[in-house]
């Protein structure tokens, strides 16, 4: 009974919280960036909660049937709860990196009901067994996000909001008709019966092509990408929910709900979907190489490192999903990280063109050793956490015998440390060029904490790790 209530107050304490906000901050901006923060953080202290079950081999259902499919469900299992835990605990943090960024914004309500709403969805997607009420929430993350980009109402952002809004919307719009067509074969909707009708029947390649076009467009994969630079015209703590926690992280949580969970492909997916992943990983790299925009650069980044996490769960494997899935996790923390830091710096500078940057180790040593801290992680050194998810992918790639992806999405790794040593050197390096100083106390703990944890999710990976390879097993259908 209490898991039950666990779910739904992880789901509705936020989407309904959030609604709150707005009144909240017409008697004290206080109390509505406290409420903020404890709506997001009833997510993720309840989801911690669901740990050790889940990870006994328990799941837990909340249904509420009404007609035609449309079954209300609510599932947690392993990796419900492990996405949630990392949505929510990177949603907190930059929750908190909010106090300080947007305190003297206008419309600060309308912002942080936006960035709450956006997490809610995102747990009733994590959550949802429905394929309709999954697409509801996917398409309310794309109305929510639409109007965070466009924040600042410039002629330009507006436009750059509108171009991600129609893209993605477009892409779920193709999916919903995949959707529709599963429920023509299927006579259901709800995944778990999906699963035991297609359990020994492969899916459609036709379904799979649409279903992979909806994916494909939310998480900025090639060709679906030029939305997500575009995007950095938003707050910085909106580019980091965008781009570390919640809105790609869609597609790719998505991808390892159905596509490894749910349905059985072809083979022959096993190697597309990896193919597609390495040719968006190193053309993004190569984006990134030689844009001079910060944001931008750490953008390219993250549409370079979605494809390692594709890789990871397109393989099918343990080592290689489970890779995958604490990828998602270590990306998240750091590049979040990157992109606070970028704000710390854009706010403070006032400039996002790295060849006016220079020398800010000098006058912002905390952040340039938390963003050092960061890119450590998504370069995969070790001990930081992004090294073990990758050589577990890699792993997972070397034992499923794919050695011709293996070194491509080796020359992205490469190509990783790159750009992202030229980011370093040429923003915290070197003479001084611009005045800056370390932003305020709350930005720069937010920062802080992600760099610890990019640094102690290494050091303690067996606790993470072991929690990944549990819901890969899951996922797989394989006994423990």
């Amino acid at each position: 009974m209490y898991n039950e209530l666990f779910i739904l107050s992880i789901v509705f304490v936020p989407l309904i919280g959030a609604l709150i906000l707005p009144l909240a901050g017409r008697f004290s901006s206080r109390l509505r960036n406290i409420l903020a923060l404890v709506f997001v953080l009833v997510s993720l202290v309840l989801s911690l909660k669901l740990v050790p079950q889940v990870m006994a081999g328990n799941m837990f259902t909340v249904k509420k049937s009404f007609f035609m499919g449309l079954d209300f469900v609510l599932t947690a299992d392993c990796l419900a709860v492990f996405m949630a835990i990392v949505s929510s605990l990177v949603g907190a943090v930059i929750v908190l990196y909010s106090f300080g960024y947007i305190s003297h914004y206008e419309n600060q309500n309308e912002y942080y009901l936006m960035v709450v709403l956006f997490l809610g969805s995102m747990m009733g997607i994590i959550f949802s067994a429905n394929l309709i009420f999954l697409y509801i929430f996917w398409e309310l993350t794309a109305i929510v996000s639409w109007r965070l980009i466009g924040f600042f109402r410039a002629k330009t952002d507006v436009a750059r909001a509108d171009k991600a809004f129609l893209m993605t919307f477009f892409g779920a719009l193709v999916m919903l008709i995949a959707f529709i067509s599963l429920y023509g074969e299927t006579g259901s909707f709800d995944l778990s019966v999906i699963r035991e009708a297609l359990k020994t029947k492969p899916l459609s390649n036709l379904v799979i092509l649409l279903i992979l076009f909806g994916i494909f467009s939310k998480s900025a994969t090639l060709p679906f990408h030029t939305w997500l630079p575009d995007a950095g015209v938003a707050p910085s703590p909106v580019t980091a929910l965008l781009h570390a926690a919640v809105l790609v992280k869609i597609g790719v949580y998505i991808y390892a709900r159905l596509f490894v969970s749910t349905f059985t492909v072809g083979e022959v997916w096993h190697t597309v979907v990896p193919a597609v992943a390495a040719l968006s990983t190193i053309v993004a790299a190569g984006s990134a190489l030689i844009d001079t925009d910060i944001k931008r650069i750490i953008a390219y980044s993250t549409i370079s490192q979605i494809g390692f996490i594709f890789f990871g769960l397109a393989i099918g494997n343990v080592i290689g999903v489970a890779g995958g899935l604490l990828y998602i996790l270590m990306h998240g923390l750091a590049k979040a990280g990157l992109f606070l830091s970028a704000g710390v710096i854009e706010q403070n500078t006032k400039t996002k063109d790295i060849t006016k940057l220079g020398g800010l180790i000098h006058t912002m040593p905390v952040t340039a050793v938390s963003f050092l801290f960061c890119a450590f992680s998504i370069m995969g050194i070790p001990p930081f956490g992004g090294f073990f998810s990758k050589y577990m992918v890699f792993m997972g790639s070397v034992e499923s015998g794919k050695l011709f992806l293996t070194f491509a999405f080796l020359t992205g790794a490469f190509l990783t440390i790159l750009y992202l040593f030229r980011l370093f050197n040429l923003v915290f390096l070197g003479d001084v060029k611009s005045a800056g100083r370390e932003g305020s106390t709350v930005m720069v703990l937010s920062v802080a904490i992600l760099a610890a944890l990019s640094l102690l999710g290494g050091v303690f990976i067996s606790y993470p790790a072991h929690f990944a390879r549990l819901a890969a097993v899951q996922m797989l259908g394989l006994v423990r």
